[in-house]
């Protein structure tokens, strides 16, 4: 299998970590949607990262609908089976992903809209959907931590950690660590996990 995508990106990483602790083999191809925007074209007209190459040749894309793939190949999940706490697994794992959309939405407007183009409205509307995210995350680990070991990490620890990390380098000071220190500690933690060090952020 070829991972297509930069793991500047938290949809990259999280398949790449995935892939990582799953000890499926793969190879990582930092290819650009921007810089070498032909170069992924020529694999996936869609230019959509992360993109899955898979043995047959066939192309995944969505890191969701990837993971669900490569589960499956692996035979086993990073997703609770008890349907209590895949319940909440999926909660935090649906608040994370809002977390980078969202983070992401800001990322795009200030660096690629011209600053006379900026709808102040619409950046207000996302900042607080972003900072909204945080909280209910941050609830969520204060009142039950997720568990951090390479044997026990869940979906929902892989992606509450990559979101984290993601909207702190891509947006320093827009969320204070200070105000969400269950999440902080967490992603601290998972970040010095074999998996993570193997897909570093970049």
């Amino acid at each position: 299998m070829e991972l297509i995508g930069m793991l500047d990106s938290p949809y990259v990483r999280r398949v790449a970590v995935t892939l990582q602790l799953l000890q499926l083999p793969f190879v990582h191809r930092p290819i650009s949607v921007f810089s070498t925007f032909d170069q992924f074209y020529a694999i996936n007209p869609v230019v959509k990262a992360p993109t899955l190459v898979c043995d047959d040749g066939a192309t995944l894309m969505d890191s969701t609908l990837i993971i669900d793939h490569i589960e499956t190949v692996a035979g086993r999940s990073l997703m609770p089976v008890d349907r209590v706490e895949r319940q909440r697994a999926l909660r935090i794992v649906g608040l994370g992903l809002a977390a980078c959309e969202k983070a992401v939405q800001i990322v795009y407007e200030r660096q690629l809209r011209p600053p006379e183009k900026l709808h102040a409205p619409w950046m207000a509307r996302v900042q607080a959907q972003l900072a909204a995210a945080w909280l209910e995350l941050e609830t969520e680990l204060t009142a039950q931590p997720l568990p951090v070991a390479a044997s026990t990490i869940t979906q929902a620890g892989v992606t509450a950690a990559i979101a984290w990390r993601f909207t702190q380098e891509l947006l320093p000071g827009e969320v204070d660590p200070h105000a969400h220190p269950a999440t902080a500690r967490h992603s601290l933690a998972a970040e010095g996990l074999d998996a993570f060090l193997a897909a570093p952020f970049n």
